[in-house]
């Protein structure tokens, strides 16, 4: 089968590699899309993870895979089923992070294997296995992995209902967070990124929009919300990113570091904010925020539309094009298909 492949750092190429071998309480799967992740795989693809790679590796994590046979343990998990976070294990001498740009990959029944006694290294990243309801198109479900992570790291801060929240980032990871606290009835939605994206933020959600260029940024945001936000997540992790936006944060709000391009390296400077302020270490859980992330879609308040060109997917092949129209704001996210046999 044919994978994205980190050759080393910087060089991703598309070739064929073993298929993935079954055990008892997996399911075999054709993966039909994946899609992009500007922050875990740009950083993957020029080694620059927050824990060292072993090479070569099989890229992706955003990867939408449709059931084709199931092991003889399987019991929640059907032929024709749509499952997320389908990817590859480890095959031959090829190591995995996580295995998504694939054109097979395995999803393994979590609940059986837990139910069943088996160690919880052998389960507990499967959670991430999840149904989707046969009214989601893959395509767009390829966004599910997005939303719920992003999902799951807001509602742990304490976000809820009535709160403001100022995001720093207008790629994927941000507009994410835009499109769920609008989703969540919040009273204001402000957003600091490139000029090019305000159109999509404010069909996402965005009340409030503000480019990271501009030189009467400060007074604008302190404008549109004068006591400042409830909260504040940096969604790009850059090195004082966060600390600049500290004198938006309302007394007694929470901030919080959800990118991670400078991981472990970013300060801010308390004194900067007007009053007191939490700093969340939260991080998320995939598999809490699922079944919330596909009422939402459900109800036509998350739009994979706003994120990905659904009918233009680019073929494994073209991966890397897909990364490139990425980084010149062509698109959000790229969409990949994985499979040409969709029926």
């Amino acid at each position: 089968m044919k994978a994205a492949i980190i050759e080393k750092p910087g060089v991703l190429t598309v070739h064929d590699i073993p298929m993935p071998e079954m055990g008892d309480y997996d399911a075999l799967c054709e993966i039909l899309y994946g899609a992009t992740c500007t922050g875990t795989d740009l950083h993957l693809i020029h080694g620059r993870f927050l824990s060292p790679l072993n090479y070569p590796t099989v890229l992706g994590h955003e990867s939408i895979g449709r059931v084709i046979e199931v092991g003889p343990k399987v019991r929640n998990f059907k032929v024709g089923d749509i499952i997320t976070r389908v990817g590859t294990p480890p095959v031959g001498e090829y190591d995995v992070n996580w295995g998504g740009f694939a054109e097979y990959g395995i999803a393994r029944d979590h609940w059986v294997a837990r139910e069943d006694g088996l160690p919880r290294q052998e389960w507990d990243v499967a959670r991430r296995n999840q149904l989707v309801p046969p009214d989601i198109g893959p395509a767009g479900a390829t966004m599910i992995i997005t939303w719920r992570e992003t999902l799951s790291y807001l509602l742990r801060m304490g976000f809820c209902a009535g709160r403001s929240l100022l995001v720093i980032g207008s790629g994927g990871v941000g507009l994410a967070f835009v499109a769920h606290a609008a989703a969540l009835n919040a009273s204001r939605v402000g957003t600091i990124g490139n000029a090019k994206r305000e159109e999509v933020a404010r069909a996402a959600g965005a009340t409030d929009y503000f480019d990271y260029k501009a030189e009467d940024l400060e007074a604008a945001a302190s404008k549109a919300c004068p006591d400042g936000y409830d909260f504040i997540i940096d969604a790009v992790g850059k090195g004082g990113l966060l600390d600049a936006a500290l004198p938006f944060v309302k007394d007694g709000g929470t901030v919080g570091i959800y990118g991670i391009d400078d991981y472990g390296a970013c300060t801010i400077n308390p004194s900067r904010a007007r009053g007191s302020f939490t700093y969340s270490q939260r991080h998320y859980d995939e598999e809490e925020a699922h079944q919330q992330v596909i009422a939402l879609i459900q109800q036509g308040k998350l739009e994979a539309g706003l994120f990905l060109d659904l009918d233009n997917p680019f073929p494994l092949e073209r991966i890397n094009d897909a990364f490139e129209a990425v980084a010149q704001r062509k698109v959000v996210k790229a969409l990949v298909e994985l499979s040409q046999d969709r029926q």
